[in-house]
């Protein structure tokens, strides 16, 4: 068995209650010299996203002093180089708003305290004008806390985390949206990997996490993200070669 199935396989046994840090492999990282690290415990990713020097604060979306993420509700994946020093970060949560909406859900500071009237200061707030956010209902696969360091950066590296990202997080949640908030740049340089955007997702304040920021809304469907799946992993047993292995090492079929 070549690496790449290895990989394969061992993602695929993936559970979604364990805690530990798993390495998983991907064409494009492997390419550029930088091994993914998957790993469920938030506490783990916060000490060392707060140990990488150039990298700003953990948004508390994903932060558990801030925020709880229960067992299964979510995973990050951070790349090092071959010194082993940290070159990229990226979290995703499941938001449960069976009850809610995405832009209630920002409104309200929930998606970023467990308590915000213990947690929040007085002046933070979060105004949401976005109007697929009202209708965003469900299981809400949140990702975020993109960082890459700046050698990596306009190499492709937000496609290469979305890829894991994306197939994860349907085998996990099978989500009725994934979605992130970015800034404008961001949408204007394109975003392949999320097909639709709206303006007014998020102006967001909060105080003492030093964070002033206008972002952009952008999502796939859950439908959109099945079709996706679906599609690499067909591609996968339509051609179980090396390269087809190797570029699908994260496509997971739950």
């Amino acid at each position: 068995m070549t690496r790449d199935e290895s990989a394969a396989v061992m993602c695929a046994r993936i559970a979604v209650h364990v805690s530990r840090c798993i390495p998983i492999y991907d064409t494009i990282a492997a390419q550029k010299d930088i091994n993914l690290l998957l790993g469920f415990d938030f506490h783990e990713y916060v000490s060392i996203t707060e140990a990488t020097p150039a990298k700003g604060r953990t948004f508390p979306n994903f932060r558990p002093d801030r925020s709880t993420i229960r067992p299964g509700e979510g995973f990050w994946v951070v790349g090092f180089d071959r010194n082993n020093d940290v070159v990229l970060t990226n979290a995703t949560r499941m938001y449960d708003l069976s009850h809610s909406n995405f832009a209630e859900h920002l409104r309200s500071l929930n998606a970023f305290y467990s308590n915000p009237i213990a947690q929040a200061h007085f002046d933070d707030h979060c105004t949401c004008i976005a109007s697929t956010a009202e209708e965003m209902k469900g299981r809400i696969a949140y990702n975020g806390d993109l960082w890459a360091r700046r050698d990596f950066r306009g190499q492709g590296v937000p496609r290469m985390i979305a890829r894991v990202t994306h197939r994860l997080s349907h085998a996990m949640w099978a989500p009725d949206f994934l979605c992130a908030l970015v800034a404008r740049w961001r949408v204007d340089k394109g975003l392949p990997h999320y097909p639709h955007h709206e303006p007014g997702g998020s102006i967001l304040r909060l105080v003492e996490e030093d964070i002033a920021e206008e972002n952009w809304l952008v999502w796939i469907t859950g439908d959109e993200l099945k079709e996706e799946v679906d599609h690499c992993c067909k591609k996968l047993f339509a051609s179980p070669s090396s390269t087809a292995w190797s570029d699908t090492a994260i496509c997971l079929n739950p």
